[in-house]
Formats: structure tokens, C-alpha cells, sequence
């Protein structure tokens, strides 16, 4: 199976409106996540990361009138736009569009204001996508639970191996509603201040909101520096609707498959991008499966407490910082960590590094329903 490249990319976070702004953020230690004592979600006080509307409508306004489209539709639709504006020459009619999202435009479900009820369905969204740009293609949406936006990554593999198109736009986005944070709540999961993941002090996650877009195709950029996708495996452990596997079954048999399909062993991975939610349950049953895996003394981080979780665009947006973080040479710190609160030994980076070598690094990620990914991401061309 051919490689995966993985070319031009951009970010909308609460971190900034392109990829660039989000990764000075993450080397100097900066947040996204605000405190809320009381919001349009929740009366009760919780820690997110939002991204402010006035400035995210202002700056969609430049490809198109932000009252016609909702908060997800804008942010998602300007992470396209960036992308198709660094490649002109991209043939729009016979690139694929690959959509990741959880849910979709379910806030307007409380009030659909001035749309249609159609605008609910996730083929809608890729439908409004598609038609903005004029892609050729019919869209593919990928709703798997909190893998979904690396799940992305792998069928547009898929898809291009199988010769359906050549290259493909990848595009995640969800939005913080009432349904969604409602919804965590009551699984008491929520924490009112920042995330801690991997601590022992850890408490739950913070929720947030994004979207990313990245063009990948089949071919390297000539000349320079690649990052690839190398190999990829996705396993369900059928253990809970929404609790993970106590053992950690599904994310260690997706890291060896993914591992086989790069034709590497563990002692190849230089670095670990977790899911690393700050759950009690997510971040041991992760620390299970990575020490299972032979990983346990590489370095590994999780970004939740920059963004939060952004459900559907997290692991887009976590495999983005993976191509940079082998681009530079770098990896960025997991905030707030303090004392190690899981029962396997992980190591957990604390504080920005550089001048690391990271010929591959690997992406792990985990969901409702027992969903869990794992991708091996390889360095190629020049001082790869």
C-alpha cells in the first residue's frame, strides 16, 4: 500500500486562524482555554476552548457573508479556503473531499434560526462544503466518535489506494452546543479548570471547539522534506458504550497493526501523540496499551489542555502538529502535568524540546463506542 503524504494544512482554533499562529502558541506554553462560571451551555462553571465569533466572522466574511452559514460551516470552510488558496492549480473535479466531524451541526436542533432542518445531516455539511468550492466529487463524511478526524487520514489512504482520485482535501470541525456539553456533564466528566492529563490530580477534560483542513495525496513534494502516513489500524473493544477497555485491547492491537503496516517495531517511534483526554479511565487505559506496545520510555505529550477536546477535528488537528513537530525537529509540552496518576510508567513531556530528530512518530486516538486508531507517521526526503 502506498504512503499517504501530507501536504499544506491550516488550523482554526481559540490558539489563532492559521496553523503557523496555533504553533507559537503550543512552543511558548499558551492556552486556548478560558473559564466560564456560567454559559450558554452550562449554569454550572467550566473551562473551554472557544473561538471568539465576532473575530471568526470577520475573518469568513472575506469568501462569504457569515449570517448565511452557522459557527462550525464558517470555521470549516475558512480551513478549506487557506488550503485551496496555497494550491491554485488544484483540480477541484477530481480531487476527493473527505469531511470528519461528531456532530455535526446539532445545535440546531434547539433552533434552527434561519435554516433548513436539512442543514442537521452530516452528509448536508458535506454537501455545503463541496458546492462552496465547486470539488467534483461527491463527499465522504467520517463520524466515528472522537477518532474521526484521523480516521479522515486513513480512508483518504484508502480511498487513493484504491485509485478513486489521486489527492484529497481532509477537513474536521465541531462546535461547543448545549446538546454536546450537556451531554458530557452527565457523565460527570467535565473538569472546571484545565485539563491535567496523564496526572494524578487529573479531574476530566475540557471541551473545545476547531476545525482543521489538510490536502494529502500520493506523491511527495519533490525536493524537500515529507511527512507521510506509514501505516494506520483502527480496532474496536466493544467494551462500553462510552467507557474505555480496562486493558487497553483495542488501542495495542491498533498500534501493532499500525506499526506492521509501516514495516517498523516500536524502538523506530521517537515520540507519542496521545488522545490523552485527563479522564480517569482514558488516560490509564492509554498508558496501558503504550507500555503493552513497548513505548513506555518515549516521550509522549497530549495537547488537550491547549485546546481542549475537540471531538471530530482532535486527531486532524493532533496529526497536523505531528507533520510540524517532524518538520522542526520539535515537541511541544503537556501542560499542567505534575505527578504521574497512572499505573504504568509513561514519559510524559513537560517542557518544549527541539534539535529532536523525529524520523517517525506515532498518533493514538480513542472514542465513545470503543473506537480506537493508531497512526505511524514517517519522515522522508532529504535529512529524513
Amino acid at each position: 500500500m502506498k504512503n499517504l503524504y501530507l501536504h499544506e494544512d491550516c488550523i482554526i482554533s481559540p490558539l489563532g486562524c492559521t496553523t503557523s499562529e496555533n504553533l507559537e502558541h503550543l512552543r511558548s506554553g499558551t492556552t486556548g482555554l478560558q473559564k466560564f462560571n456560567k454559559s450558554e451551555f452550562l449554569d454550572t462553571p467550566i473551562c473551554a476552548g472557544v473561538v471568539n465569533s465576532e473575530v471568526l466572522a470577520e475573518a469568513f466574511s472575506a469568501i462569504g457573508d457569515p449570517k448565511a452559514f452557522t459557527k462550525l460551516e464558517q470555521m470549516m470552510l475558512l480551513a478549506v479556503h487557506q488550503i485551496l488558496i496555497k494550491n491554485p492549480d488544484l483540480n477541484r473535479m477530481e480531487t476527493g473531499l473527505i469531511v470528519s466531524t461528531t456532530k455535526g451541526n446539532v445545535h440546531l436542533l434547539e433552533d434552527l434560526c434561519v435554516f433548513k432542518k436539512e442543514r442537521l445531516l452530516l452528509s448536508n455539511l458535506g454537501e455545503i462544503i463541496k458546492d462552496f468550492f465547486g470539488f467534483g466529487l461527491k463527499p465522504i463524511v467520517v463520524s466515528n466518535a472522537c477518532i474521526s478526524g484521523g480516521l479522515a487520514l486513513a480512508v483518504a489512504k484508502k480511498m487513493i489506494n484504491a485509485g478513486k482520485f489521486n489527492k484529497a482535501v481532509v477537513v474536521g470541525g465541531d462546535m461547543l452546543s448545549k446538546f454536546i456539553v450537556t451531554g458530557f456533564n452527565s457523565f460527570q466528566a467535565l473538569s472546571e479548570t484545565a485539563c491535567k492529563p496523564f496526572s494524578k490530580d487529573r479531574n476530566g477534560i475540557n471541551l473545545g471547539e476547531a476545525a482543521a483542513a489538510m490536502l494529502v495525496s500520493d506523491t511527495p513534494k519533490k525536493d524537500s522534506v515529507t511527512i507521510s502516513l506509514a501505516g494506520d489500524a483502527s480496532a474496536n473493544d466493544a467494551n462500553h458504550i462510552s467507557g474505555p477497555s480496562r486493558t487497553g485491547e483495542g488501542l495495542f492491537k491498533s498500534i501493532q497493526n499500525s506499526l506492521k503496516e509501516a514495516g517498523i517495531s516500536s524502538e523506530a517511534i521517537k515520540a507519542v501523540a496521545t488522545h490523552g483526554t485527563a479522564t480517569l479511565y482514558n488516560d490509564e487505559m492509554e498508558a496501558i496499551a503504550i507500555t503493552r506496545s513497548d513505548l513506555g520510555a518515549t516521550p509522549l505529550h497530549s495537547v488537550k489542555a491547549y485546546y481542549g477536546h475537540t471531538l471530530g477535528a482532535s486527531a486532524l488537528i493532533e496529526s497536523i502538529l505531528c507533520k510540524h513537530m517532524m518538520l522542526n525537529n520539535e515537541i511541544y509540552p503537556s501542560l499542567h502535568f505534575n505527578k504521574l496518576g497512572v499505573s504504568k510508567e509513561i514519559n510524559v513531556v513537560t517542557a518544549y524540546q527541539n534539535s529532536i530528530n523525529l524520523d517517525y512518530v506515532l498518533k493514538t486516538a480513542s472514542g465513545f463506542g470503543g473506537c480506537n486508531l493508531a497512526m505511524v507517521f514517517k519522515k522522508e526526503g532529504q535529512n529524513g
